[in-house]
């Protein structure tokens, strides 16, 4: 695990530990005893479902995922069914909101500003779609964002399909939406970007948004 400032970088992560970690580091803002955070790590695969989500839009049955590998946990953000997996940039932001205006929809907006900032650095048009939240690029969601936020801190964040298998988003209806697909930074430019280089422009996008240093 490598801190510099208020950037971690864990590397690989297991969930289940990705997730400790935020607690973790969220009781320490919350107490003040720590500055605002982001997190960038990579997940092994993975399905997290949101409070609200709903387990019939994942289309796999549990021996199917076991056989690949794949863990499925509930989890307190928002949101519904998410695949994580390698190739994916997944950051979890741990903020406290009372230092960015206690605005909860200004702060989705802020972190789907920083990826669509990021993927225009790579000649992409990021948008955000009406009803949804998250980034796409033309018809296909490259990027979804589920959020937790406690006593004015946040935690859980975003993912960005940089390279992952996308064949894995086939076993579920990814943020419960049916009729739209999903993309990657992989697929859409002639030429992979490195998921380290992706992570650099999002570290500069995510510090001139929320004002760090």
């Amino acid at each position: 695990m490598l801190e510099r400032g208020w950037l971690i970088e864990v590397g690989r992560m297991g969930y289940r530990e990705a997730y400790q970690l935020q607690k973790e580091l969220a009781a320490e803002v919350t107490r003040g005893e720590r500055g605002d955070t982001l997190i960038l790590t990579e997940h092994p695969p993975v399905l997290t479902i949101g409070s609200a989500g709903d387990r019939g839009n994942i289309l796999a049955n549990p021996q199917v995922l076991a056989q690949a590998g794949i863990e499925v946990y509930s989890v307190d953000r928002g949101g519904d069914v998410t695949y994580h997996g390698p190739g994916q940039l997944v950051g979890y932001p741990i903020l406290h909101l009372a230092r960015h205006g206690k605005d909860v929809g200004d702060y989705l907006r802020r972190l789907e500003e920083v990826l669509i900032r990021t993927l225009a650095d790579f000649g992409l048009a990021g948008y955000r779609a009406p009803g949804y939240t998250g980034v796409w690029v033309s018809d296909a969601k490259i990027a979804a964002i589920g959020i937790g936020i406690k006593k004015w801190v946040t935690f859980h964040g975003f993912a960005l399909n940089v390279d992952p298998d996308l064949s894995h988003f086939g076993l579920i209806h990814p943020c419960g939406i049916r009729d739209k697909r999903v993309t990657s930074l992989a697929e859409l430019l002639p030429q992979g970007p490195d998921w380290n280089g992706v992570a650099a422009r999002v570290v500069r996008h995510f510090a001139q948004l929320f004002n760090l240093p």
